[in-house]
């Protein structure tokens, strides 16, 4: 179970990198909806500090590793914004 935990985790964190990775070559975030990206910021954060308090470490590296993506891409929708 361990293992299907981790990999669950590393292909759900997986997922926000190409976004991430689209908005860090492109420099914007255009077409991305401040809404969205603010649900699914806190949401990740709101989990993840529940997850800590479980000690699921699976789970801690999946909603670590999307908020570090989130970061990415919300510095870039910020940036977009501003020169709106």
């Amino acid at each position: 179970m361990q293992t299907l935990g981790w990999l669950g985790s590393v292909l759900l964190a997986l997922c926000a990198i190409p976004l991430a990775w689209r908005c860090y070559q492109q420099k914007h975030a255009i077409g991305i909806a401040n809404l969205s990206i603010a649900m699914w910021f806190f949401g990740e954060v709101l989990t993840f500090i529940y997850v800590l308090s479980k000690h699921e470490w699976p789970l801690l590296a999946n909603y670590g590793l999307n908020i570090c993506c989130l970061v990415v891409i919300i510095r870039y929708k910020i940036k977009t914004n501003w020169q709106q």
